[in-house]
């Protein structure tokens, strides 16, 4: 009796895979536009899988509309390095103009410490994960991330939050700087003061964010290589 009941699940597993290979056969079929017996041609047409007839579904020829399930929108084509820097940039914008000029601070080191809070908070809960929701299996936004964890971690909250306040303490050296290099070229007695709006702002602060994400990538890199170094010699020896 037992023998028989092996026998019995034994052909109707395999009968299962058999099933399960024409099936597969018949979806390879159809996707390259063959028939199958009995069965009719899967149109691909739009307004076919809708149901619907409507001009939107028409090309500028007066042709059907095709699903594409292969196409890559045009926002996809757009380079990563091009849509972080933009994001980045929109931010720091919008933080400028929201609360330095909309708050109109008047003493220096409280106007650094309120924008660099808030533009790290907005970096933690929206930049960060609007980068993580962007990206592929090649982590292609971790080059323009300080703190690129895979999933959130709550002490990134503060660090993204005192990165920033020393962010902004550099554009404000930036300005610095720039007034000072303007005044010096022009040569005359009276100081020039270029004020601080929103364009600028966001230009000088993904410049320094940049610049201090590069050496951290670059002190990254110099680790991880003398650790391999380290192995090789171990196994070497």
């Amino acid at each position: 009796m037992a023998k028989k009941n092996k026998k019995f699940k034994e052909t109707t597993i395999e009968n299962y895979y058999d099933l399960k290979i024409d099936k597969v056969d018949e979806l390879v079929a159809a996707l390259k536009g063959d028939d199958f017996e009995d069965s009719e041609s899967v149109s691909m047409n739009i307004s076919d899988c809708t149901g619907e007839t409507n001009d939107a579904y028409l090309t500028r020829r007066g042709k059907q509309k095709q699903f594409d399930p292969y196409k890559i929108d045009k926002f996809s084509r757009i380079p990563a390095w091009i849509k972080a820097l933009f994001i980045k940039w929109w931010f720091a914008g919008m933080v400028c103009y929201f609360v330095k000029m909309g708050i109109n601070i008047s003493d220096p080191l409280d106007s650094i410490v309120l924008c660099g809070a808030v533009l790290g908070l907005i970096v933690d809960v929206l930049v960060n994960p609007l980068f993580r929701y962007m990206e592929s299996d090649r982590k292609e936004y971790n080059a323009y991330m300080m703190f690129p964890f895979p999933f959130k971690q709550f002490w990134t909250f503060f660090t993204n939050i005192l990165y920033y306040v020393l962010v902004l303490a550099f554009v404000n050296g930036c300005y610095l700087g720039l007034n000072e290099l303007i005044n010096l070229i022009k040569g005359t007695t009276q100081q020039l003061h270029i004020g601080v709006e929103p364009l600028l702002f966001a230009v000088f602060a993904v410049a320094v964010d940049m610049a201090f994400i590069g050496i951290k990538d670059g002190i990254v890199y110099l680790v991880k290589k003398s650790k391999s170094k380290k192995k090789e010699g171990e196994v070497n020896v």
